[in-house]
């Protein structure tokens, strides 16, 4: 594994030790805000590293209600898994972490709402449909495990972007099963990545992934608790791409070709319109 001086971060992003706690900070949209949505990797009924450690988790949310005390915090998440929504969460135990002006939602339950696709050349999808409070509230945070799979001899990260995956509904990307997002993997993860950032990616003010025991599996099944493995390191910043890209930095984990392919298609588009994404 990598050493914190040899994890080359730019502007935003750090890498930090199992000393997360007294390191992270909070984004600046996160200071003095009125409504905060947290997305954490939750979806499945498995302990980290299937999904972000509650520790993990309880610490930004802690640093969040310093950063705005007065702030409604909602944590917003999808079931990836036949076991209800409410299932998960009571297996997670995650009413313990939360304070007075704390609230859990399930993404397909929500009010919705259509996201523009702010690239010119969508893969699939120039419009996609996800919870309308990503345009409601102060500042959006995903807080994800750190996964690394293979499909179809390609690596797949799941990290601060993938976790995003949750808070499409069921209902309008469903497949052949219907507790899952089949739609989203046609044509491919990678590539519908693209469009997942085009649409929501972009909204979001910060990310932090959990590495310190990373899911490294040679496949694409996603409970396999024997790929846990310990790496150590957590990374948190403004840029969904960035932090995804530290982390792997960190882990000594190949970065994968299509967070470079979002990086320029997302260069390329501030070059023609700088206010794109505002």
């Amino acid at each position: 594994m990598a050493t914190p001086s040899a994890v080359l971060c730019p502007p935003g992003v750090a890498v930090t030790s199992k000393t997360f706690a007294a390191e992270f900070i909070p984004p600046p949209a996160a200071h003095n805000a009125n409504h905060i949505l947290v997305k954490p990797n939750l979806g499945y009924p498995e302990s980290a590293p299937v999904t972000v450690s509650l520790e993990i988790l309880a610490m930004v949310l802690q640093e969040l209600r310093n950063a705005s005390p007065g702030a409604q915090i909602t944590v917003l998440e999808g079931a990836c898994a036949k076991v209800s929504f409410t299932g998960i969460m009571k297996t997670h135990a995650i009413s313990g972490l939360l304070d007075k002006g704390m609230a859990v939602m399930d993404a397909d339950t929500v009010p919705l709402a259509d996201y523009e696709n702010r690239f010119a050349n969508p893969v699939r999808y120039e419009v996609m449909t996800a919870p309308a409070l990503l345009r409601e509230v102060d500042c959006r945070i995903s807080v994800s495990a750190f996964k690394r799979t293979q499909l179809k001899g390609r690596t797949l990260v799941s990290a601060s972007l993938k976790n995003l995956y949750g808070l499409f509904p069921r209902s309008h990307y469903k497949a052949r099963s219907t507790s899952s997002r089949g739609q989203l993997h046609r044509p491919s993860v990678p590539k519908i990545l693209e469009d997942v950032y085009g649409c929501i990616g972009h909204l979001f003010d910060g990310g932090v992934v959990d590495g310190a025991i990373a899911y490294l599996s040679p496949d694409l099944k996603p409970n396999r608790k024997k790929a846990a493995v310990p790496c150590g390191w957590c990374a948190y910043g403004t840029d969904l791409l960035a932090v995804d890209r530290a982390i792997c930095d960190a882990a000594d984990v190949p970065c994968p070709d299509y967070i470079t392919a979002i990086e320029a298609k997302r260069d390329g588009a501030i070059a023609q319109n700088p206010n794109i994404f505002e």
